[in-house]
């Protein structure tokens, strides 16, 4: 009976598992046992999915582990992970059963070491000066004395406070405050959204669009100030037309801002002393101008003065200036009345002369002569208003009897009566050209016929072909493998060689009717 019975393999007992318990099993195994860590490596490939989700690798020289950052996740990134940068990802172990992979979901990313964040940052600054965003020909000029003043910083820090103070020293104007955070996840999104908010601002609105902007924060490590190096805050500096200064960290720190802001501050209470010139000083340099312009003034006055005077010297006495005019005058009135008594003489000749040419007589024919005229252009002028009168009056009546008689009505009537009368002649005059030109084309059409070669044959004629051509000539017939004849009532096909071919003759009678070409 032993035999019968198999023995039983090692294992055929062990409880069996479903796939999704061993999935399920090594996720809570690994987020177990190792909850949140931090990784340190390089980072490979980095895809942003259309979702929003980010997925890149973290290596070292061996392996390499794969990285999930949600949508969620990303915005809150301090630094955004990019191929060949050095960082520490913090997050928690897992597994996902779908594709039999482990991965870590990472929500913080730093970068490993300054000097790796220093690599990054010239790089960024390369790429992005290469698009010609901090190119000086961009760059805006600063007002001289801005109206609205827009600041971009802290609320509760002393960069405000500072700020503030220097421009109630200096020079007070009015002040825009945008809030943001000046460090954390949050700082570029806000810092750029501030700049972009500010320009957005229309003139003369309800809320005045600044005439500067200033991006202030105070000292602090690469890792504080790290979102003024990020590329949002960088092309929002760019894009603005509002002039900006920035005035981010200590005299000796450095970041993008700087680059593609317009004026760049040392500190912040250097940016308020950029942005507005010293009200005394101005004053002070007003009052000054003021007193040049007058002593100017005076020095102009004077020298004029001493140029008239010395003008004044050159020029000659008065009374020698009238001595010469006054003795002609003399001269000219002792001989006036001796002029005046020669010209009364001359006039009193020619008048005496004329007088004695003029005799009654002569002027009572001029004056009958002249009567007599008027009189004959009187009468005529008279016979012409009478018929120049008549021939008018004539053609009114003329006219107005022509209207009377002849309504516009009955002329519309009659020339209805004429367009009937011609439409019925314009329709036998179609036909008529209608049938001229159909018997034409049928002439047209036997002539045709009558000139083609189909009449040819029938007359006896026929034609000679070769495979490819027509055969005009016996040169071409010898040629010719076969020769293809066509007669009016078909085609017959023969050999060359089985054809008498004979060369022309000098005297050659034309073929009967009927003969074989």
């Amino acid at each position: 009976m032993s035999d019968l019975i198999d023995d039983p393999r090692e294992g055929e007992n062990v409880h069996e598992f479903t796939v999704s318990e061993i999935s399920g099993a090594v996720k809570r195994s690994l987020e177990a046992e190792f909850g949140r860590i931090r990784v340190k490596g390089e980072v490979g490939r980095v895809v942003l999915a259309r979702s929003g989700h980010m997925y890149f690798d973290v290596k070292d020289d061996r392996n390499s582990l794969a990285c999930t950052t949600w949508k969620g996740q990303v915005q809150k990134l301090s630094v955004l992970p990019e191929e060949g940068l050095e960082v520490v990802v913090t997050g928690k172990m897992t597994a996902f059963g779908g594709q039999s992979k482990y991965n870590l979901n990472v929500d913080d990313v730093t970068v490993a070491g300054v000097g790796a964040l220093m690599a990054m940052l010239e790089k960024r600054r390369i790429a992005l000066e290469a698009e010609g965003l901090f190119d000086p020909t961009r760059k805006h000029a600063l007002p001289f004395l801005p109206e609205v003043i827009g600041v971009v910083t802290s609320p509760t820090g002393a960069v405000i406070r500072d700020i503030l103070h220097r421009l109630r020293n200096r020079f007070p104007r009015n002040v825009l405050v945008w809030p943001v955070a000046v460090q954390g996840s949050n700082c570029a999104s806000e810092v750029a959204r501030a700049i972009e908010g500010f320009n957005a601002l229309k003139i003369m609105g309800a809320l005045p669009r600044p005439d500067l902007i200033i991006v202030a924060r105070g000292g602090g490590s690469i890792e504080d100030l790290w979102g003024f190096n990020e590329e949002i805050v960088v092309r929002a500096a760019s894009a603005s037309t509002i002039p900006l200064i920035s005035a981010v960290g200590h005299e000796t720190d450095t970041t993008l801002i700087d680059f593609a802001s317009d004026m760049r501050a040392p500190t912040p209470t250097a940016a308020a002393e950029l942005a507005v010139p010293v009200r005394l000083e101005l004053l002070a340099e007003i009052n000054s101008m003021n007193a040049r312009a007058a002593q100017a003034l005076v020095n102009i006055m004077s020298r004029h003065r001493q140029r008239l005077v010395d003008v004044a010297r050159a020029l000659p006495r008065p009374e020698n200036l009238t001595t010469q005019p006054q003795q002609r005058l003399d001269i000219w009135e002792g001989r006036l009345p001796l002029a005046l008594r020669s010209l009364m003489q001359r006039q009193q000749l020619r008048l005496s002369g004329a007088a004695a040419q003029i005799k009654p007589s002569s002027v009572s024919r001029l004056l009958e002569n002249e009567s007599q005229k008027i009189q004959m252009m009187g009468k005529r002028l008279r016979l012409a208003l009478v018929r120049q009168i008549a021939s008018t009056h004539q053609v009114f009546s003329v006219a107005v009897s022509g209207l009377r008689t002849s309504p516009l009505v009955e002329r519309t009537q009659r020339l209805r009566r004429e367009l009937n009368d011609i439409g019925p002649r314009l329709r036998k005059n179609f036909d008529r050209v209608i049938i001229e030109l159909r018997s034409l084309l049928g002439s047209t059409d036997r002539l045709r016929e009558t000139l083609g070669y189909r009449e040819t044959l029938r007359r006896g004629y026929a034609v000679v072909r070769s495979d490819v051509s027509l055969i005009t000539g016996v040169a071409d017939a010898k040629l010719a493998k076969i020769l293809e004849i066509e007669f009016i009532d078909g085609h017959l096909s023969v050999s060359p060689t089985s054809v008498l071919i004979g060369t022309k003759s000098k005297k050659t009678k034309p073929p009967e009717q009927g003969q074989l070409l």
